[in-house]
C-alpha cells in the first residue's frame, strides 16, 4: 500500500477546528504521533478525523453516496451537454479518464481512512491509562468498525461478489500502519476479516451510551440525544451517537455483510437485533410531509442507524449535481413516475412527492432531486429537523435483509416485512410476487424507492448478480466487467494480484 500512507495527521486537516491551534505551531512536517496521542482529546480528535475524511466529495460526501454509484445504477438522466462528465460512467466505460481519476480517488481515499484507524488501533492499547470512563472501548471499536466498513465497501467496488466467486483475488486486508506492501486477500478472506473485525467492535461497545433507555432517538434541534441528562454537558463525544459507528449500527452493517456473504441466518439474526430493540422508530408522515423546513424530515432522519455528516451538502448536492433544470442529475417525470410506481401501486407514495419536483424544459417534463434540499442555501444546522447527512444505513434495509433472509422458509413473512416499510412510506396495497425470481424483482424495486441516492442499488445488482434495470424499461445484462470496477494501476504495478 506504498501509494496511500499518509503523514499521520493528513485527517486532522480536515477535522474540527479545535485542532487548528495544535497545526499552527507545529508544522506539518514535524508532526509526530507521540503528540496527538499523549492525550484521550488527541484520540478523540483522530478517530473525529477519520469520520471526517470520510465524508469528503471523493468517498461518501458524494461519489459512494448520490454519485458515482447512482449513476452506475442508472437513476439519472444525463443531458448531452454532461456538464459533469458522468455520461461515460453511466454507459460502465471504465477507461474514461474523467471514471478512472475518481476511481482511483475512491481507492486512495478508502485506504487513506484505513490507515488511519490503523494507527489509532496501533497506538491505543499502550495508552489505555489516558481514557476516562468507557472511552477507551467507544473509540477502539469505533476505529475496528470503520476498518470494517471502510474495506467492506472497496471489496464491493473492486472485487467479485461472494457468490460469483469467493476464491478471486480481492483486495488488500490493511491492519498495520506503516508503509509495508499488503498482498490481496480473497473475497472470502476479506469478508471473514471484515466480519471478525465488527464483531469484535459489537463487543467492545456493549456498553455504548446509545443503548441506555434514557438515550432517545430523535432530531438534535427538539429532543435528540442532546436532552440525554446522564451523560451532562461535558459529555458531547458520547452524544449524537448516530453520526458514528455505534452499537446498532455495527449489528445493521454485520446483517449486511453476512447477507452479502449469503449467511441468511446471521444476517437475519443481526437484523432482527435492530429491529427487535425498539429504539429505532418509523418517522412520523407529519415530519416528512411539512411544508416547513425547519420542520421538515426528508431523508427520515429518525431512521437512521448511521450517518455521514456532509456540511457542504446544500451547495454540493443542490447547487452543482442535482441543479435546475437539466444541467445536473435529474429523471424525466415518466422515469421517476416508472420506478415508483405512480400509476399502481405507488399513487399514494409519499417519497415520489417529496423527493422529486416536477417542470418543464422546453417540451418535456424532468423531475428534479428534493431528497436533500432546503429552502435556503445555508448549512445551518437549524436549517430543518436534522443536520446535513448522507445515510449510511438505515433501519428500513434491515427489514429488507430481513425479509430475503426469511422468503425460503416463510415467503407469508417476508412479504409482511417489506409491507411495513411500505405502509410507512404510503403505499397500502400489500406486495405481491409468485414465485422466488418476483420476490427478487419486487425486492430491488423497493431498495431504488427507498434508498435512491444513497448509493446501495448497485451493490444490491450486484450482489445478486442480476439485470440492471435502466431507463425507459431498459435491462442491462449483468456482467462482470461492469458489476467490478478495475484495481488503480498502482496495485497490479507493484506485485499485489
Amino acid at each position: 500500500m506504498n501509494k496511500i500512507i499518509t503523514y499521520v495527521l493528513l485527517f486532522i486537516v480536515f477535522g474540527c477546528v479545535s485542532c487548528a491551534k495544535w497545526l499552527d505551531i507545529q508544522p506539518e512536517s514535524d508532526i509526530d504521533k507521540s503528540v496527538l496521542f499523549s492525550t484521550e482529546d488527541g484520540f478523540k480528535e483522530a478517530l473525529l478525523g477519520v469520520y471526517t475524511r470520510c465524508a469528503a466529495s471523493d468517498l461518501y460526501g458524494k461519489e459512494l453516496s448520490v454519485g458515482t454509484l447512482e449513476v452506475l445504477a442508472q437513476n439519472y438522466s444525463i443531458a448531452t451537454a454532461d456538464g459533469l462528465r458522468y455520461n461515460q460512467t453511466k454507459s460502465f466505460r471504465y477507461t474514461d479518464p474523467n471514471f478512472i481519476q475518481r476511481k482511483d480517488n475512491v481507492w486512495k481515499g478508502l485506504y487513506n481512512g484505513i490507515v488511519n484507524c490503523n494507527l489509532i488501533l496501533q497506538e491505543i492499547d499502550a495508552n489505555q491509562k489516558l481514557f476516562s470512563g468507557d472511552n477507551y472501548r467507544l473509540i477502539k471499536g469505533e476505529a475496528l468498525a470503520l476498518r470494517a466498513y471502510l474495506h467492506f465497501d472497496a471489496l464491493r467496488l473492486f472485487a467479485p461478489a461472494f457468490g460469483v466467486a469467493a476464491g478471486a483475488p480481492a483486495i488488500p486486508y490493511v491492519t498495520t500502519y506503516g508503509n509495508r506492501v499488503t498482498a490481496l486477500s480473497n473475497v472470502s478472506q476479506v469478508l471473514d476479516a471484515v466480519i471478525d473485525d465488527l464483531n469484535t467492535a459489537k463487543a467492545l461497545l456493549e456498553d455504548d451510551p446509545i443503548r441506555q433507555a434514557s438515550y432517545r432517538i430523535g432530531y438534535p434541534t427538539v429532543t435528540d440525544t442532546l436532552q440525554n441528562t446522564e451523560l451532562g454537558n461535558s459529555q458531547l463525544f458520547l452524544q449524537n451517537r448516530r453520526h458514528r459507528l455505534n452499537y446498532y449500527a455495527i449489528c445493521g452493517v454485520l446483517a449486511r455483510v453476512y447477507l452479502y456473504k449469503d449467511e441468511k441466518s446471521l444476517a437475519l439474526e443481526a437484523a432482527l437485533s435492530v429491529i427487535n430493540a425498539g429504539k429505532f422508530m418509523w418517522t412520523n408522515a407529519t415530519d416528512f410531509l411539512a411544508v416547513d423546513d425547519d420542520k421538515k424530515d426528508r431523508i427520515f432522519y429518525k431512521e437512521l442507524l448511521f450517518g455521514w455528516y456532509v456540511p457542504g451538502m446544500n451547495v454540493a448536492y443542490n447547487v452543482e449535481w442535482f441543479q435546475q433544470g437539466a444541467g445536473g442529475m435529474y429523471l424525466e417525470q415518466e422515469d421517476t413516475r416508472a420506478i415508483y410506481e405512480t400509476s399502481t401501486v405507488g399513487g399514494t407514495d409519499m417519497r415520489y412527492t417529496q423527493w422529486f419536483n416536477t417542470s418543464s424544459v422546453g417540451s418535456a417534463y424532468i423531475s428534479t432531486v428534493q431528497k436533500y434540499r432546503r429552502n435556503t442555501f445555508s448549512d445551518s444546522f437549524n436549517a430543518n429537523l436534522h443536520y446535513l447527512m448522507a445515510p449510511g444505513i438505515r433501519l428500513s434495509e434491515l427489514y429488507y435483509i430481513a425479509a430475503e433472509c426469511t422468503y425460503d422458509t416463510n415467503p407469508a413473512h417476508a412479504a409482511a416485512l417489506i409491507d411495513e416499510v411500505r405502509e410507512h412510506r404510503g403505499i397500502g396495497q400489500k406486495i405481491q410476487f409468485a414465485d422466488a425470481a418476483a420476490f427478487r424483482r419486487e425486492l430491488l424495486k423497493e431498495y431504488r424507492k427507498e434508498m435512491y441516492g444513497e448509493g446501495q442499488l448497485f451493490f444490491a445488482y450486484k450482489r445478486l448478480n442480476t439485470a440492471i434495470v435502466g431507463l425507459q424499461g431498459t435491462l442491462i445484462p449483468a456482467s462482470q466487467n461492469i458489476f467490478n470496477w478495475p484495481l488503480p494501476d498502482d496495485e497490479i504495478m507493484y506485485g499485489q494480484r
